[in-house]
């Protein structure tokens, strides 16, 4: 029985016209673009990257600065095991993605914070908003960053005492009164930008290598800069977040400053800005997929965090501006959709014709 015209295959059709099919290519569905890299391999490769923060995070602030790093990481493994048996899923904790959590949710609290906090944090940061979601690649914002918030909105006196940093002769003991970042908003307040109003400040050679107040893994830039060399050399991440973050926060702190060169490398080495360009406004999951969109989202980034910095009644903003351009990315995203391949628009003039 012959078969109906337009019924033959392609790939029949080419055998009759070729004789031989050996060679066709095979069709199978996207992505067709494929890659050696895994998602345990790049979560590595972000832990390497945190060592360096890690090292000078114990060697500022003591070995408490370890305990706290050691229980939000084992607090986030444990949580991700018990909420993928609870709800039936596949164990994930093979691809290392809650010790970088973990890590960077410990980085985000002060060295005096209460141990039993730590976990708090840990559960909001991967049931609530990683596990409850989806888990990885399903949370539409950073989880480290929303463990932060809750804990700084529900224990806000813990999450701001300072414990003397321990290498520079403060004592484990001793408590700060306030952070560089406070002392540079009652500096702008005051718009007095004088060098004697900078002199309750640490240098910038002193913050930039870890010689002040703040966070575990925020205050010693050196550190934080040596992980991003690594990880922009090993293409883990773009560069155009970090540097457009950081550039967009340095123009407008110099505005603002009037001139002021100090205001404006004091509030680059102060609070979270490094380690949150670098590590967390980077997340693939919650930022923006092509560069045109990332260009978008740093801008963001930028401009929230300086805008919180000066006129909010917190002093960092670093946390809440990635939160809030992490909502609008899948936004930026569908506004920068490249064209697809011979792709044209039609005309105006057509439509309105044919209507």
């Amino acid at each position: 029985m012959n078969k109906k015209p337009g019924n033959t295959s392609v790939k029949e059709e080419l055998r009759l016209m070729n004789g031989d099919e050996s060679h066709l290519p095979t069709v199978s569905a996207s992505p067709h673009i494929r890659s050696h890299d895994t998602t345990t391999g790049i979560m590595l490769d972000v832990i390497v990257a945190l060592i360096p923060s890690l090292i000078a995070a114990v060697a500022l602030f003591g070995p408490r600065a370890f305990a706290v790093t050691a229980i939000s990481v084992l607090s986030c493994m444990l949580f991700e095991y018990i909420a993928r048996k609870a709800m039936k899923r596949q164990n994930t904790l093979g691809d290392l993605s809650a010790v970088v959590t973990g890590i960077l949710l410990a980085f985000n609290l002060p060295s005096a914070i209460p141990l039993w906090m730590v976990p708090v944090g840990a559960f909001i940061a991967i049931v609530i908003v990683k596990q409850f979601f989806g888990g990885i690649g399903q949370n539409f914002v950073n989880p480290a960053l929303i463990g932060r918030i809750i804990l700084m909105v529900s224990f806000p006196t813990a999450m701001s005492t300072w414990i003397g940093n321990y290498v520079w002769g403060g004592g484990a003991d001793a408590v700060t009164s306030a952070t560089p970042l406070a002392s540079l908003a009652t500096i702008f307040d005051g718009n007095d930008f004088s060098d004697a109003s900078f002199a309750q400040l640490p240098s910038n050679l002193q913050m930039l290598f870890g010689q002040t107040g703040g966070c575990l893994g925020e205050t010693c830039a050196i550190a934080i800069i040596l992980g991003m060399i690594y990880l922009i050399a090993r293409r883990v991440i773009s560069p155009i977040i970090p540097f457009v973050y950081v550039g967009t926060v340095a123009l407008i702190m110099l505005i603002a400053g009037c001139g002021s060169i100090r205001f404006m490398t004091a509030q680059l080495l102060s609070g979270g800005l490094l380690l949150g360009a670098v590590f967390m406004a980077t997340d693939y999951t919650t930022s923006p997929i092509n560069s045109k969109g990332k260009l978008i989202f740093a801008i963001g980034c930028g401009l929230f965090t300086s805008v919180i910095r000066l006129y909010g009644s917190f002093p960092e903003g670093v946390s809440f501006s990635i939160i809030l351009m992490n909502i609008l990315s899948p936004l930026i995203d569908l506004a920068t959709k490249p064209k697809p391949f011979g792709y044209f628009k039609e005309k105006k003039e057509k439509k309105e014709a044919d209507a």
